[in-house]
């Protein structure tokens, strides 16, 4: 059996032109299963390995050692390599690892805000009647009671924003555009910032959001925005634009509104990709049920 790994190895660097830090990976992930296989059984071969054998491996990893996702389906992978040259090679009559599936790796829920933490932010930063103050407070505002992404704030234009409507029209990926409503509340600021706006207009920028200067705001200048609004009310890792359509998107849902207008607002192709609010929400349900009910 280590004539053929060596011979694997060597395939590897010769005939495929892999680093040596690659084929030192393939050579300690095979090893690893061949170890595993020796506290099996005494006597078994490459030949002899079936598919219940790869599966037991898998649980070994993960429940034994711990391995996460990504590392056991890299481990997997050396074997599924390994065994195709086998067979390429009819050293072995049979590959156990065709009807071996890894493990898929968890989905990672989007990062949001809480609505408590977005009514507590927008509360505090109500009295700042500058106008970077004003206009801060109503791109946070905007984002969070529209859900929209940073390029479609960006590009926003008076034009764009039918005060008399209270919606905006939207040009989203693919240059595809929508309708997203705003409330009341958004409308006022909205009003407020146009009045301050004037402070810093030059007669020449179409945007609607602005710079001090009177020039188009950016992409950083408006992540930044984000960024620091967003440290006032929360030490989470992730604290950009996106996280903020994520919290208007789970608030939507836990006030009751259907997946097909969340879909149409966010302007997601398919449902599929609006459906993992769902999951967020029940997380977030969990959640609280876990620090609320007695007997947990």
């Amino acid at each position: 059996m280590e004539t053929w790994v060596d011979l694997f190895l060597e395939y590897l660097k010769s005939e495929r032109n892999y680093s040596q830090r690659t084929v030192e990976s393939y050579a300690d992930d095979i090893g690893d299963f061949q170890r595993f296989m020796d506290t099996l059984e005494s006597k078994w071969t490459f030949s002899s390995v079936t598919s219940s054998d790869v599966r037991e491996w898998i649980v070994y990893m993960m429940d034994e050692r711990h391995y996460a996702v990504a590392n056991v389906n890299r481990h997997l992978s050396a074997l599924r390599t390994f065994y195709r040259y086998l067979r390429m090679m009819s050293f072995v009559d049979v590959n156990p690892m065709t009807k071996v599936t890894g493990p898929k790796k968890e989905k990672v829920l989007p990062a949001f805000v809480r609505e408590a933490d977005m009514d507590r932010l927008l509360d505090m930063t109500k009295d700042d009647d500058t106008y970077e103050g004003v206009r801060d407070r109503t791109i946070v505002m905007m984002f969070y009671e529209t859900g929209i992404r940073r390029a479609e704030l960006i590009g926003l234009t008076d034009a764009r924003v039918d005060l008399g409507m209270s919606q905006l029209k939207v040009l989203g990926k693919r240059n595809k555009e929508r309708i997203v409503p705003f409330g009341n509340e958004l409308y006022c600021q909205i009003e407020h910032y146009l009045e301050k706006r004037h402070e810093v207009e030059r007669g020449s920028a179409k945007a609607f959001f602005l710079n001090k200067n009177g020039m188009p705001v950016n992409e950083s200048t408006v992540s930044r925005i984000v960024k620091d609004a967003l440290s006032q009310v929360t030490t989470q890792k992730k604290r950009s634009p996106h996280v903020l359509r994520h919290s208007f998107a789970t608030a939507m849902l836990n006030n009751d509104a259907d997946l097909g207008s969340i879909q149409k607002i966010l302007g997601h192709q398919s449902l599929a990709t609006t459906e993992v609010y769902t999951h967020l929400s029940f997380e977030e349900l969990k959640s609280v049920y876990k620090k609320a009910h007695p007997r947990e």
